[in-house]
């Protein structure tokens, strides 16, 4: 049995995507034979979060701790980079159920049932279409308690536009603000991006820039989508989109990752809430 479950293979034209069956990870997404992401292989796990979906949550909550309609809640502290957090979501190592698999597309759901830090049942999906204009990922939560729930949602592809390290490559992200954070990544405020290192408004190589941003005040194109280029030097460009639903993105740029993936990809992470949202 691979350590992320069943394997769901999508192909459509020269694409060809696969999404697992533990956390409805997107573990591999290739166009004409080269990866689009920093995916895994089908013999490993899923470290870093590479490909999962951020649910109910996206980001860390500091100390796991938080305060909903006048009741104290204690999650799970499981931040890999030992910063005592509670990290995205509660959904990343469960088993989900494929419904109606297609040859270009999935939907993949789950109830999260109610736990002692998340007092909730939610109906979870995601669904992963392949067209003639790329991958399409779509998130969704259902409500099943009878009170009110906290829920926030994202997701955590690495792109990849080749095998150099990320230094290179020519980032745009139409953000106007990021987030500033402390020594365990948490929120401390917000500025705004120009004039700083962190100004990717006009396209620009990352050079030795060392992100781990949270970015907002997104510029939308006229059809409402924001958009995220990256750019090898050899031409080879790919796009990451986002409708309004997700009114952040965190940019991360791998350097504490395993040395075999550090800088190799970049994270760029739709969000609908910024981290320690809750």
């Amino acid at each position: 049995e691979p350590p992320s479950g069943l394997q769901h293979r999508l192909v459509h034209g020269d694409q060809e995507a696969v999404v697992t069956e533990v956390g409805a990870t997107l573990r591999s997404y290739s166009v004409g034979g080269r990866p689009a992401i920093l995916g895994f292989d089908v013999t490993e796990q899923a470290t870093h979060a590479r490909g999962q979906m951020l649910l109910p949550w996206p980001g860390r909550v500091g100390n796991g701790r938080y305060r909903w309609q006048g009741v104290d809640h204690q999650l799970p502290l499981d931040d890999e980079y030992g910063l005592t957090n509670a990290i995205h979501g509660l959904a990343r190592w469960a088993n989900w159920t494929a419904e109606a698999p297609a040859t270009d597309r999935v939907v993949m759901r789950y109830r999260l049932h109610s736990r002692d830090g998340y007092p909730f049942c939610l109906d979870l999906t995601a669904t992963f279409d392949l067209d003639d204009c790329g991958l399409r990922v779509t998130l969704s939560g259902t409500n099943r308690s009878s009170l009110p729930a906290p829920f926030g949602a994202g997701s955590h592809p690495y792109l990849a536009v080749e095998s150099e390290l990320v230094d290179g490559w020519r980032l745009t992200v139409p953000a106007e603000t990021r987030l500033r954070t402390d020594s365990r990544m948490l929120p401390t405020g917000r500025e705004p991006v120009a004039g700083t290192e962190f100004d990717f408004r006009e396209p620009r190589v990352i050079g030795h820039t060392r992100l781990d941003t949270a970015y907002t005040d997104l510029v939308r194109d006229p059809d409402g989508l924001a958009r995220v280029a990256l750019e090898a030097p050899d031409g080879r460009r790919l796009v990451l989109w986002t409708d309004d639903d997700c009114p952040w993105l965190v940019l991360f740029s791998g350097d504490d990752l395993q040395p075999a993936q550090r800088r190799r990809g970049l994270a760029v992470e739709p969000m609908t809430c910024p981290p320690d949202a809750l």
